[in-house]
């Protein structure tokens, strides 16, 4: 994973008070304690739009905004980031730096097809530590606003699911389907797949701290089974996103 070096048309450089994230938010006490105790300053570093990047805005992607965060803990809690993306209606690519370190990290944000005025916020998907002083690259190459957003969150959400889940940049075990492995998979389907491997990680996990809590044998004999079967279903999961993630 790398960081995008933002082209200067697109600065824009506005710091964010928290009072206005609080504002548009409807934030409540726990969540002003939140930005209080995790966040040092907003700022609303670039501004990806038409007439900044000169690529043309489509139906569901007019602008895309870019706002760092300078955090004061290691670990952001994603209520922040939530809070951040209910009150800028554009979808938001977060730089978020903390000890000399940055990384990227977005959810896939659209407009809800039952209220255009509302917008749909899928899990939060977030790059490895880089060094702050890490060589930046272009843009990805797009040919409108809409491929642009897809081609930002592509690598956050195979990045993330490979540490999730040890081996996801290998080969799948089991073949992916020839009908499906040869169309094009939309990112909402990627995003769709990548959150089932998520949870299934974590009842993988979950089945296993049962287990290990388990003394009595005919009851760890069925946990295991459990145990089994829920890893299948991860393995299932997993060959399928890695199918799908070579069909770009």
């Amino acid at each position: 994973m790398t960081l995008y070096d933002w082209p200067r048309a697109a600065a824009f450089g506005r710091v964010i008070p928290k009072t206005k994230i609080y504002e548009h938010a409807g934030a409540n006490t726990g969540l002003k304690e939140l930005f209080v105790r995790e966040v040092d300053q907003i700022v609303w570093s670039h501004k990806l739009a038409p007439e900044t990047i000169n690529l043309a805005a489509t139906k569901y992607v007019g602008e895309i905004q870019v706002f760092r965060i300078t955090a004061r803990t290691a670990s952001l809690d994603v209520g922040v980031l939530h809070a951040i993306d209910k009150a800028i209606p554009f979808p938001l690519i977060f730089e978020v730096a903390h000890g000399g370190r940055i990384k990227l990290t977005a959810a896939y944000k659209r407009s809800s097809e039952a209220d255009s005025t509302r917008w749909v916020v899928s899990d939060y998907f977030e790059s490895d530590w880089l060094p702050e002083d890490a060589p930046r690259v272009p843009l990805p190459v797009a040919l409108n606003m809409g491929a642009l957003y897809e081609r930002l969150l592509e690598p956050l959400v195979v990045s993330q699911t490979a540490r999730l889940v040890p081996g996801m940049g290998e080969a799948p075990q089991t073949p992916f389907a020839p009908a499906e492995a040869d169309r094009t998979v939309s990112l909402e389907e990627r995003i769709a797949r990548a959150e089932a491997i998520k949870v299934q990680a974590r009842e993988v996990e979950r089945i296993k701290a049962r287990l290990a809590r388990e003394k009595q044998f005919n009851k760890r004999v069925a946990i295991n089974a459990e145990l089994r079967a829920a890893k299948q279903e991860l393995e299932r999961l997993t060959a399928g996103n890695c199918g799908a993630a070579r069909t770009k």
